[in-house]
């Protein structure tokens, strides 16, 4: 299908002109009697064809039999049928020029072998007509600008600037059942359900260019096409905000891996790095969801990090505080000017400072008066107002004075965030806020969280940027790589040798200590005397993932002998610890010395869904006990490289302590660089392991290694 074909699929999904629902009804509580019940309540404009052979009319309008006997095609088919028609229903519609369908039907891919041939027969028949579908087994499609309610919701959402995209449709009933008394309203709820055809790409595609869109809500739970995900978000956050709740974070990894880097690059630990490098504000649970929803609805794109706290309560005030520290957000110092004028209009026990106390018995013009002077502050770039229950005022006349104050500057104003404490007095004064389009909170925790939300996702939208790897000097060697690589491959093995994987990692100028192969002890016992001075002894075998576990590392040999006699040991370790293991020899490396160097972890592993991802942490022994790693998506270049080791704990070691020397923190971020590099150029690579990657004040060196390819 054309770029142009599909487009136009997707403008007939998303914008019909005319909507056909297939398998209206009568039946009361059936999928096609509400769902026909909000297509007519909606208010769309466009026609609305009834098709279902077992009726002639529906509430006195005209019900059509089958497609054929439509007088138009129309643009979207809306399909509540039972599972084994829908692919002649795709069929009949594909053939009279509908160019999209939500397809609300379940018992596909849910009811195993059966449900997923049947869902391939949708999807064939659609392709073969340049159809585009949402579902099956979806809750449906809301666009409230055109009126076009497509779905059996249970609540009539109104028009707002809230792209909601979920994969479950009982979480979108839930959000708009919470939204509707708040006035929280969306540009678009798309219930994407099994996502046969249409996906997460496409759909934060087009919230991304809908004008009428401010911000982008993502319900994840898994997919496929996670990296036309990534370059859809990435896209879409240069535009506008883009919120996700990705669930599953503690499901087990689909595909076994054999390294420390495919152990630890774990999935979820893959989504991080996939929102973070977006720019996306990943969310933790439901109420964070809902918070954010109602933090982006009535606030505009933050702008600086300052926050003024306004409160008729000390504690509470000290409670937003300790928020904003822990959160590591920033308190605004008021300004001298600011400060006069509040001593003018406040009772002189005021606090004069942020938080900004005017007193348990502020009324309503006393919270105006503040409210004014801090929002004509400059030092001030958002503004906190708190307000506790007391006998002396109303809360309710309070709000209203927020509300004018804040209606009166349309908007040209800092953000304000609010929270009325309490539930009896506080329910009210909640409601004329949200009324006024304030974001309002039921505790100063909330309220702060919902502040930081929005600082974070405009310092994200600031991150993002084209990709620009760093250039690599002196340039790689990607031939001998290659040839490397290829020579495993040719000769079917899945790991590389010590030799290639050496003859790899040199070609993209990282550091490897000197080594030889040897078949047997004699001429491992040669190789050391060679090398001159004191090696480590490591067994060769492709069946033995960790060497060290079952005798097969031996380190600080000093002469051919004591090498010779080492391996005629080791062999007989390695054969009673596992007889079938296949030997095919040692590998003789130099014995290093660095007695005040780190051992790190980087590595590279390719991801089932978004592919290569490149691994940094706290290596040795115990890297996976310890699970001290980050993940960051290829091409790196330096800043994200460092951003990268910032986001573990070991940095904070390779910085210096106790008179041990910084580690040389810039070759450490080249070897990330060139790893991603490496990713970028070398598709035939599953897993790159170094472990340890030795670091200190004078460089970095990959001690031990191992690739896998595919």
């Amino acid at each position: 299908m054309n770029d142009t074909r599909v487009r136009g699929a997707l403008d007939a999904m998303f914008r019909p002109r005319s909507v056909a629902l297939v398998g209206a009804s009568d039946r009361p509580g059936s999928i096609g009697a509400i769902t026909l019940r909000n297509l007519r309540g909606g208010g769309f404009a466009g026609p609305l064809y009834l098709v279902n052979p077992r009726h002639d009319a529906i509430d006195g309008v005209h019900v059509y039999a089958d497609a054929a006997s439509l007088p138009d095609a129309p643009d979207l088919a809306v399909i509540a049928t039972p599972p084994g028609q829908v692919p002649g229903v795709i069929d009949a519609f594909g053939a009279r020029g509908t160019r999209a369908a939500v397809v609300i039907t379940a018992g596909f891919g849910e009811l195993g072998d059966a449900g997923n041939a049947l869902q391939s027969q949708l999807v064939e028949r659609a392709r073969a007509h340049g159809m585009r579908l949402v579902g099956p087994n979806c809750l449906g499609l809301i666009v409230p600008g055109i009126g076009l309610n497509a779905s059996f919701a249970q609540v009539e959402p109104p028009a707002g600037g809230v792209a909601f995209i979920s994969q479950s449709g009982a979480l979108i009933t839930a959000v708009l059942d919470w939204a509707q008394p708040r006035g929280i309203g969306f540009s678009q709820v798309i219930s994407l359900g099994d996502m046969c055809d249409v996906g997460f790409a496409e759909a934060i595609d087009d919230a991304a260019a809908d004008p009428a869109t401010r911000t982008i809500v993502l319900y994840v739970e898994g997919m496929a096409q996670g990296q036309a995900f990534a370059r859809a978000l990435r896209a879409a956050t240069r535009r506008k905000p883009v919120l996700a709740l990705k669930v599953g974070r503690h499901a087990a990894s689909a595909k076994a891996a054999h390294s420390h880097t495919g152990a630890l690059a774990g999935n979820d630990a893959v989504y991080d790095a996939v929102f973070r490098r977006a720019g996306v504000l990943r969310l933790a649970t439901m109420a964070d969801l809902l918070d954010a929803i109602e933090t982006f609805a009535f606030t505009r794109p933050q702008t600086g990090n300052r926050l003024a706290i306004l409160t008729n309560g000390g504690g509470p005030g000290v409670l937003a505080t300790d928020v904003v520290a822990a959160a590591g957000g920033t308190l605004a110092t008021i300004s001298p000017a600011t400060t006069a004028r509040l001593d003018a209009v406040l009772p002189p026990t005021w606090s004069r400072g942020n938080p900004v106390d005017i007193i348990g018995d502020a009324p309503a013009e006393r919270y105006a008066a503040a409210l004014n002077a801090l929002l004509d502050d400059p030092a001030v770039d958002a503004l906190l107002v708190l307000n506790c229950p007391t006998a002396l005022t109303d809360p309710v006349d309070a709000a209203r004075a927020v509300a004018d104050t804040v209606r009166a500057r349309n908007g040209a104003a800092p953000n304000v965030y609010t929270a009325w404490l309490g539930e009896q007095s506080a329910a009210p004064a909640r409601a004329l806020l949200r009324d006024a389009h304030i974001a309002t909170y039921e505790t100063p925790d909330d309220a702060v969280l919902g502040f930081l939300d929005g600082v974070r996702s405009a310092r994200n939208g600031h991150t993002v940027h084209a990709e620009a790897p760093a250039q690599i000097v002196p340039a790689p060697d990607v031939a001998a790589a290659r040839a490397a690589i290829a020579a495993a491959i040719a000769a079917g093995r899945h790991w590389l040798d010590a030799q290639e994987v050496a003859s790899v990692l040199t070609a993209y100028g990282i550091p490897v200590p000197a080594s030889c192969l040897a078949d047997d002890p004699a001429s491992a016992g040669r190789a050391a005397a060679a090398i001159g001075v004191p090696v480590a002894l490591k067994i060769r075998s492709q069946q033995l993932t960790h060497k060290s576990d079952i005798g097969g590392v031996v380190l600080d040999l000093a002469g051919g002998d004591r090498v010779r006699e080492e391996a005629t040991a080791m062999l007989a370790r390695i054969r009673a610890a596992d007889p079938h293991a296949r030997i095919d020899g040692f590998l003789v490396q130099e014995m290093v010395h660095r007695p005040d160097a780190y051992e790190l972890i980087v590595g590279m592993h390719v991801d089932e869904v978004f592919g290569p991802v490149v691994l940094f942490g706290h290596g040795g022994t115990a890297v996976e006990v310890l699970a001290d790693t980050s993940l960051e998506l290829p091409p790196l270049d330096r800043d994200r490289a460092r951003a990268q080791i910032d986001r573990t704990l070991v940095a904070r070691l390779l910085h210096g302590y106790r008179g041990r020397p910084p580690v040389d923190l810039d070759a450490v971020a080249s070897v990330l660089v060139r790893i991603g590099a490496i990713a970028a150029a070398h598709p035939e690579i599953e897993e790159l392991d170094v472990n340890p990657l030795l670091a200190d004040e004078h460089g970095v060196l990959a001690l031990d290694a191992r690739i896998a390819v595919r």
